[in-house]
């Protein structure tokens, strides 16, 4: 297939129409419909079946369709590079986040890095660590944050920062000035649960399901953001992250350290062997700088 293939193959998906797509793309009716029928032909089969006027996609185009948009966002990242290096500027940087660093850490470093490299674009993303991983090995990203470590030959993973799990709780619900709270404490307690990603997860369950009696979980959420939304709405206490306590002091809620400690580190995530960039260098001291001294204070 060509490039033009995929062009209007996707103009008409988004469409659903050839006059539409015709013009999106900046070309005649007859050309248009012409392409299409050339990539049916290549293919073998029908991609679109005229329903009412309208042409909708066939079994075999839905099938392909998760494919069509993942060379079309390709074909406009080669040509955003392209645009660039015409225009003599440099090639952007692309950062993807965990949900919980999306607040305030990656912003803040990024906000702070164009003010070095005002000449570098940037493109921030959030997503969870195995999105990051493969938009990394698929080179839509060059550099990923988040809580867990990777293990992968075409992963370098670095840690920047180091931290301990949080608990959240209502306002006034923790003594004034208490240093940390023994997880024996947390027994019978209301709690919200986790259920995304988390490398903790299966470590904190265990610790906790032990207790006598367990903590009283009925909701759980996906993030440590919506953990926090929950304790905020009165669901119960929360174990955190220290990024998402720090945010959750901020706005009022009761935080302090666990007893024993339970360690979090902060990673950054980087193709295995690719050259980085000077921006992407100060990137990453900035983030592990701002990230210090965030869990220090």
């Amino acid at each position: 297939m060509r490039l033009r293939h995929i062009e209007v193959i996707q103009a008409t998906l988004q469409t659903g129409d050839i006059e539409a797509a015709a013009r999106q793309l900046q070309l005649s009716r007859d050309a248009t419909e012409e392409i299409l029928n050339d990539a049916e032909r290549q293919m073998g089969f029908l991609l679109f079946a005229r329903v009412r006027g309208k042409l909708q996609p066939t079994v075999e185009a839905r099938a392909l369709q998760g494919e069509f948009d993942q060379l079309y966002v390709a074909l406009e990242r080669t040509r955003q590079v392209a645009s660039h290096l015409r225009q003599h500027q440099e090639a952007p940087l692309r950062v993807m986040c965990t949900p919980t660093l999306a607040h305030h850490l990656a912003p803040q470093s990024l906000a702070t890095l164009r003010r070095r490299f005002r000449d570098t674009p940037c493109h921030l993303a959030s997503q969870p660590t195995a999105h990051i991983v493969r938009s990394l090995l698929l080179h839509e990203s060059d550099l990923g944050l988040g809580l867990m470590s990777i293990n992968h030959p075409g992963i370098h993973c670095e840690a920047l920062a180091h931290g301990k799990l949080q608990l959240l709780a209502p306002r006034g619900w923790l003594p004034s000035k208490q240093k940390y709270i023994g997880l024996h404490e947390l027994a019978g307690q209301a709690m919200v649960g986790l259920d995304g990603e988390d490398p903790l997860n299966p470590l904190l369950d265990g610790k906790l399901a032990a207790l006598q009696p367990p903590p009283r979980i009925h909701t759980h959420v996906q993030t440590y953001e919506m953990m926090r939304s929950m304790v905020e709405a009165g669901e119960g206490l929360a174990i955190v992250d220290p990024f998402t306590a720090l945010g959750a002091k901020t706005a009022g809620l009761d935080v302090c350290p666990i007893s024993p400690a339970i360690p979090v580190t902060l990673f950054a995530l980087t193709l295995s062997g690719d050259n980085r960039s000077p921006a992407l260098r100060a990137l990453l001291e900035i983030v592990g700088e701002k990230a210090q001294a965030l869990l220090a204070g």
